[in-house]
């Protein structure tokens, strides 16, 4: 197995995460459209406020094949709630990848950043990473009937959330 590192994210990865979100499996598999651009990227990763947003990437040999954000609350009241998503380059997928950036992401959630509740949006049909998030304590906590657009159709989202231990 390749050895993954996690690290932060920075906006000199702006190159990478446009390359991860413009791979097929990516954008099918997220609200991502199929092109983007680097500086629409680094525009984003130079908006993250470190006290919201905590995104991280996994590297490969150097190369940056996979991100993940954890987006908390603005609002006082849902402070202790935060919104994931998780991206994984198509020629890296079913390596850990997806598993080594939740696992980081959610210990930094229970142990540091105090975030209660983890919410996410996921495809019906991906079933991959619904078995990841499962495993990881999220469970299903309702349908979003045709929720997004994807490849020419209409297509079904759970929202899944885990409540820390």
């Amino acid at each position: 197995m390749d050895q993954i590192r996690i690290r932060m994210a920075r906006p000199s990865d702006a190159e990478a995460f446009a390359e991860i979100m413009t791979q097929p499996g990516v954008y099918y598999g997220t609200l991502q459209l199929p092109h983007t651009t680097p500086e629409s990227w680094r525009k984003r990763l130079e908006g993250n406020d470190p006290n919201y947003d905590y995104v991280l990437v996994a590297e490969v040999d150097g190369k940056v094949v996979g991100n993940l954000g954890l987006h908390r609350s603005r609002r006082p009241r849902n402070a202790h709630v935060a919104v994931l998503g998780i991206s994984v380059h198509d020629a890296y997928q079913g390596r850990g990848i997806g598993k080594a950036l939740l696992t980081a992401a959610i210990d930094a959630a229970d142990r540091w950043l105090n975030i209660l509740r983890i919410e996410l949006e996921v495809y019906t049909d991906n079933e991959r990473a619904i078995k990841l998030y499962e495993s990881f304590g999220f469970v299903i906590e309702g349908r979003k009937r045709m929720n997004a657009f994807r490849d020419g159709q209409y297509v079904d989202s759970y929202v899944m959330a885990r409540i820390r231990p």
